[in-house]
């Protein structure tokens, strides 16, 4: 299948509808999909699947899921997923946003309508994450003795040095942390964690309510329209400019969220740490 090129995207810059030309169609079990040259359709990130697939319609048919595809230049295997046998971004391939719907779209040119409202509720929860990241690496950073990596505020950066597995849900997330053997190895004091954390999660929510209320903006800076283009999101904070690498969808603001708190829950050995974050 001759695709012609890599998928455009209109999302970063929050865009939810779209008119673009069908450019190829392959099969996803027993669904079709469709792989048009421009889209404002968000997939589902095969290598750190963190935000899911946005729904909505093309050509007037639902669009049950949205994955990504790789086809290599000049071949005619478009690769899914879990099954893409190269790294995101491998020179020359080419990476597709594949729309599944039950049925066959109809015609060589198709309208796109992202369902709003499943967007903006992602997007939120998307933005509350990077923010209680954040505010956790700050509340944090007394318990270090060795010097890690710090995160844009200058705060040892928990988050990145302890996450397992991040899930955007609608309007908030879920985040796990292991505080194992390695984390404590890199300098990082579990005792007195579990009697801690109540304290611990409150620092977490005031600073949180800070930021909401500094209607701090938020923003995505793309160097291309690419699918794999490295796009970065940043945020104007009180203490500075934060910029986090990220390929998922946000709100402009942080005074959009309204409200966002966080819990903080340790496993029953104390070795994982869950923060869930909700949205108003």
């Amino acid at each position: 299948m001759e695709i012609g090129g890599s998928t455009l995207v209109s999302y970063p810059a929050g865009e939810v509808r779209g008119r673009s030309a069908v450019v190829g169609a392959v099969p996803v079990g027993d669904r079709y999909g469709t792989i048009v040259a421009e889209t404002p359709f968000h997939p589902l990130d095969h290598t750190w699947p963190d935000q899911p697939a946005d729904e909505g319609t093309i050509g007037g048919l639902a669009v049950v899921d949205c994955v990504t595809g790789a086809v290599e230049e000049g071949g005619e295997t478009v690769h899914l997923g879990a099954d893409i046998p190269v790294r995101r971004g491998t020179p020359g391939w080419n990476w597709l946003v594949v729309h599944v719907t039950d049925g066959p779209v109809p015609g060589r040119e198709v309208e796109l309508a992202v369902d709003e409202a499943r967007r903006r509720a992602l997007s939120a929860g998307h933005t509350a994450c990077h923010l209680t990241a954040l505010a956790l690496n700050a509340a944090l950073a007394g318990r270090w003795r060795k010097e890690i990596p710090a995160d844009g505020l200058g705060h040892p950066d928990f988050d990145q040095t302890a996450i397992t597995s991040s899930r955007i849900l609608p309007d908030g997330s879920r985040d796990v942390y292991r505080l194992g053997k390695s984390l404590r190895r890199k300098g990082f004091t579990v005792e007195g964690f579990a009697e801690d954390l109540p304290e611990i999660a409150q620092r977490v929510n005031d600073r949180l309510k800070e930021w909401i209320a500094a209607d701090a903006p938020v923003w995505i800076d793309s160097p291309g329209s690419e699918l794999t283009a490295r796009r970065t999101w940043h945020c104007g904070l009180p203490e500075g400019e934060v910029a986090i690498p990220c390929g998922g969808t946000h709100l402009s603001s942080t005074s959009r969220l309204g409200s966002v708190t966080a819990t903080l829950e340790l496993s029953g050995d104390g070795s994982e740490l869950t923060m869930h974050t909700t949205v108003g």
